[in-house]
C-alpha cells in the first residue's frame, strides 16, 4: 500500500512536467483555435527566468537523489516502493523524507502558478467564451432539427402522392405506346397478308421487295418496342417468320437465276429484297463462299483420277490403277477423259467468275430507292477485297495446289500435261481471254487483273518447264542419233536432215498460237541448233585431203560438201520458217543460225583458199610469158597463151570436181544459198577475187553452166 507522501509526490509531478512542457502559443489545443477564443497578446510578459530556474532545481535534485529518483522512472510502482520502505526498518525516516519532497514540490507549484497567473486566467476566460458559443450553436442546431422535422411531416404525404401518380402516368404512357406500336405492327401485318394473298393466283407477280420491307418493319418494331408476349402479336409473328423464309427462298432463286443468266434486273431485285430484309451483307457473303466452293470442287473433280478411271472404263482395260497409271490399253481413253474434264472445268470456272462479277457489277450500280445508299458500300468496307478478287484468289490457289499435286503424285497426269502443255496452256489462255472479254464493260472493274492472269499462268509453269525439257530432249536425241559422237566421218542422209527439220517445224506448229510459248520453244530450238553445229563441226575434215585441188575430190571433201549442203538446207528452211514472224523471234534464233552459217562456211573455206592460191599462181605466170612478135604469133596459132590454158584447165577441173558438187542444178534457191557460203568463205580470208573467178567460170570457152536453172 502506497503512503500518502508517495501519492502526493506523484501528484506534484504533474504541474512541474506540464510547466516544463507547456505548449507555445503556436501549438495551442483545438479548442483554442476557435474564433471565439482569445489568444494571448504578444505583449504578455513571459515567465521570469528565475522562476524557470527554481522550478527545474527540485526535479534535478530528485534525479540525483537515489531515494527519490525511482519516482521519475516510467516503470515506477507504488506497491514495490511501499514494500521496500516498510522492509527497510526505518519507515519514519522514509515518510519524513517524502513529506519534505512533497512540501518542496508544493512550493514549486505555487510559485509556478503565481508566475503564470495572467496566462492561466486568459485561458480560463477563453474556455468560458467557448462554452457560451457552444451553447448558442446547440440551440441553433436544435431549432434546425425541429424545422426539418416539420418540413418532412408536411412534404411526405404530397411526395408519396406525386410518386404514385407518376408511376401510374408512366404505366399509362408505356401502355399507350405499346398499343400504338401493336396496332401499327398489326396493320403492317395486314398489308403483308393482303400483298401475299393478292399474288396467290400469280406468284410471279408478287412484289418481293415490298413484302420484304413489310417483314423487316414488323420484326424491327416488335424487337425495338418489346411487343413479344402479346398473344395477338405472337400469333402474327409466327406467320411473319414463315413468310420471311418463303421470301428468302424466292429471292435467292431470282438472284441465282439472274447471276447465271447475267440478268441485271433479276439480280437487282434479289439484292433489293435482301437489303430490305437487312441481310444483304450476309447473303452476299454466303453467295461468294458458295461460288468459291463450287470452283474449288470443280478443280478437284477435274483431276480426280478415280472419277477419270470410272469414265474411262473402270479398272479393266481402259481403267486406271490406284497409283494414277492407266492399265494396259487404257491410256488413250484416260487421256481423252482427262482433257474432257479439264475443258469442262474451264467452262465451269468461266461461268463462276462471270456470275460473281455480274453480282459485283449490279452491287456497284444499284442504290436503294429511298435511302440512295449504294449497295456495294453496304457489303464492302474500305480495304476489303472485291468479291471477284476473293473468288479468283481461291480458284487460283486450288488450281495451283491441284496442279502441283498432279505433277508429284501422278506420273500419268504429269506425262499428259507435260507432253500436251500447249493444249493445257491453250485451255488456260482461252479461259482468261473469255473472262476478260465477257467482263470488259465500260465503267465497271474487270473480273480479273493482269496480276490475276499471271497467277493462273504461273500455276501451270511446272508443266511448262517439263514440256520445254521434253522438247529439248526430243530434238537433242534426234540430233545425237543423226550425228553420233562415237562415229566421226559418217554423213547423214537427206532424209535424216529432213526429219530434224520436220521435227523442229512440228514443235513450232504445236505452240504457234501463243507468241510467248513460241519464243520459249525457239530458245530450246536454238540450243538444239547450237548442238547440231557443234556435232557437224566435229564431223568436218580439216586436213590436207580437204585442201587438195589438183586431183579428184577426196572422200573428206565430199563429206564436207555434204555437210555444207545439210547445214545450208537447215539454215534455209529455218530462216524461211521464221520469215513471217516478228523480229523478236528472229533475234532469239539469230545466234544459233549464225553458228550454223559459220560452220557451213568453215567447211568449204580451206578448199576455196587453196583454189585461189592455185589460180593466182597460174595468173602470175604472165610475167614469164614472151609478148614479142614471134611469141605473139605463136600464141595466136595456139589460140591462147600457155598460162591461160593452164588457168582454164584449173577452172574446168575446179568446176567439174568441186563446184558441181557445191552448186547442184536441182534448185535455184539452193544454188543461191551456196553462192553465199562461197562468197563468205573467200571473204573470211580476205580473198576479193572470187567474183572475178566466178565470172571467168561463166564466160569461159568451155561454157561452164554453173547455174543452169537461171536460164530456164
Amino acid at each position: 500500500m502506497a503512503s500518502p507522501a508517495a501519492a502526493a509526490l506523484q501528484r506534484s509531478q504533474l504541474p512541474s512536467i506540464s510547466t516544463n512542457a507547456s505548449p507555445s502559443p503556436s501549438s495551442s489545443s483545438p479548442i483554442q483555435r476557435l474564433s471565439t477564443f482569445k489568444t494571448p497578446s504578444a505583449s504578455s510578459p513571459p515567465p521570469s527566468s528565475t522562476t524557470a530556474t527554481s522550478s527545474a532545481s527540485p526535479l534535478d535534485s530528485f534525479s540525483k537523489d537515489p531515494f527519490l529518483s525511482p519516482f521519475l522512472s516510467p516503470s515506477f510502482s507504488s506497491t514495490s516502493f511501499s514494500s521496500a520502505a516498510l522492509s527497510s526498518g526505518s519507515p519514519a525516516s522514509t515518510a519524513e523524507h517524502l513529506h519534505h519532497a512533497i512540501r518542496l514540490l508544493e512550493s514549486q507549484l505555487r510559485s509556478e502558478v503565481l508566475s503564470r497567473h495572467p496566462h492561466l486566467f486568459h485561458q480560463l476566460s477563453s474556455i468560458k467564451e467557448a462554452e457560451l458559443s457552444l451553447s448558442t450553436l446547440r440551440s441553433a442546431i436544435s431549432s434546425m432539427q425541429s424545422s426539418v422535422r416539420r418540413v418532412r411531416s408536411e412534404l411526405s404525404d404530397p411526395y408519396n402522392a406525386i410518386q404514385s401518380k407518376t408511376i401510374q402516368l408512366s404505366n399509362l404512357h408505356r401502355t399507350n405506346q405499346a398499343l400504338q406500336h401493336t396496332i401499327r405492327a398489326l396493320r403492317l401485318s395486314k398489308k403483308l397478308r393482303d400483298l401475299i394473298s393478292a399474288s396467290e393466283s400469280e406468284p410471279e407477280k408478287l412484289d418481293l421487295a415490298k413484302a420484304a420491307q413489310f417483314h423487316y418493319e414488323i420484326l424491327t418494331m416488335c424487337n425495338e418496342y418489346d411487343l413479344r408476349g402479346i398473344d395477338m402479336v405472337d400469333e402474327e409473328l409466327k406467320w411473319v417468320k414463315e413468310i420471311g423464309e418463303k421470301l428468302r427462298g424466292q429471292a435467292m432463286k431470282v438472284l441465282e437465276r439472274g447471276m447465271e443468266g447475267l440478268n441485271q434486273a433479276e439480280v437487282g431485285t434479289g439484292l433489293q429484297v435482301f437489303y430490305n430484309l437487312g441481310e444483304l451483307k450476309v447473303t452476299v457473303e454466303q453467295l461468294v463462299n458458295k461460288y468459291k466452293g463450287m470452283g474449288v470442287k470443280s478443280v478437284g473433280l477435274a483431276l480426280d483420277m478415280k472419277a477419270i478411271s470410272a469414265s474411262g472404263g473402270g479398272y479393266g482395260p481402259g481403267g486406271i490403277r490406284g497409283t494414277g497409271t492407266p492399265q494396259i490399253g487404257g491410256g488413250a481413253k484416260a487421256r481423252e477423259a482427262l482433257w474432257q474434264r479439264m475443258g469442262n472445268c474451264m467452262d465451269r470456272l468461266h461461268s463462276i467468275v462471270v456470275a460473281v462479277w455480274h453480282l459485283q457489277r449490279v452491287l456497284s450500280k444499284k442504290r436503294d430507292p429511298f435511302t440512295h445508299v449504294l449497295l456495294l458500300d453496304e457489303v464492302i468496307k474500305d480495304g476489303d477485297p472485291m468479291p471477284t478478287d476473293r473468288v479468283w484468289e481461291a480458284l487460283v490457289k486450288a488450281f495451283a495446289s491441284q496442279m502441283k499435286s498432279a505433277f508429284t503424285a501422278s506420273s500419268f497426269v504429269k506425262e499428259i500435261f507435260a507432253m500436251g502443255y500447249p493444249k493445257l496452256f491453250s485451255l488456260t489462255e482461252n479461259l482468261l481471254e473469255r473472262i476478260s472479254r465477257d467482263t470488259d464493260v465500260k465503267g465497271v472493274l474487270p473480273a480479273i487483273t493482269l496480276e490475276g492472269k499471271g497467277q493462273m499462268v504461273a500455276a501451270i509453269e511446272i508443266f511448262q518447264t517439263a514440256f520445254l525439257t521434253l522438247c529439248l530432249s526430243r530434238l537433242s536425241d534426234l540430233v545425237n542419233t543423226v550425228f553420233p559422237v562415237s562415229s566421226r566421218g559418217s554423213v547423214p542422209s537427206k532424209e535424216q536432215i529432213s526429219k530434224i527439220i520436220s521435227r523442229i517445224q512440228e514443235e513450232v506448229e504445236a505452240v504457234q498460237l501463243d507468241g510467248r510459248l513460241t519464243l520459249l520453244v525457239f530458245r530450246e530450238i536454238g540450243k538444239v541448233l547450237l548442238l547440231l553445229s557443234e556435232r557437224v563441226e566435229y564431223q568436218i575434215s580439216a586436213g590436207h585431203e580437204a585442201r587438195q585441188i589438183t586431183g579428184p575430190a577426196t572422200a573428206a571433201q565430199v563429206r564436207n560438201f555434204a555437210l555444207c549442203h545439210h547445214l545450208q538446207e537447215i539454215h534455209t528452211r529455218i530462216s524461211s520458217m521464221i520469215a513471217g514472224l516478228p523480229t523478236i523471234a528472229a533475234d532469239v534464233l539469230s545466234p544459233a543460225l549464225g553458228a550454223i552459217y559459220g560452220v557451213a562456211r568453215d567447211s568449204v573455206t580451206p578448199l576455196f583458199k587453196a583454189m585461189i592460191d592455185r589460180l593466182e599462181s597460174c595468173i602470175l605466170q604472165i610475167h614469164d610469158q614472151n609478148f614479142g612478135a614471134h611469141g605473139m604469133d605463136a600464141a595466136m596459132d595456139n589460140n591462147a597463151s600457155p598460162y591461160m590454158e593452164e588457168l582454164q584447165k584449173c577452172i574446168l577441173h575446179f568446176r567439174t570436181e568441186f563446184l558441181s558438187r557445191l552448186l547442184p542444178s536441182s534448185a535455184s534457191a539452193t544454188t543461191a544459198g551456196t553462192e553465199d557460203y562461197m562468197h563468205s568463205a573467200c571473204e573470211k580470208y580476205g580473198i576479193t577475187g572470187f567474183d572475178i573467178l566466178y565470172q571467168t567460170c561463166l564466160s569461159c570457152k568451155t561454157s561452164f553452166r554453173i547455174r543452169e536453172t537461171e536460164d530456164g
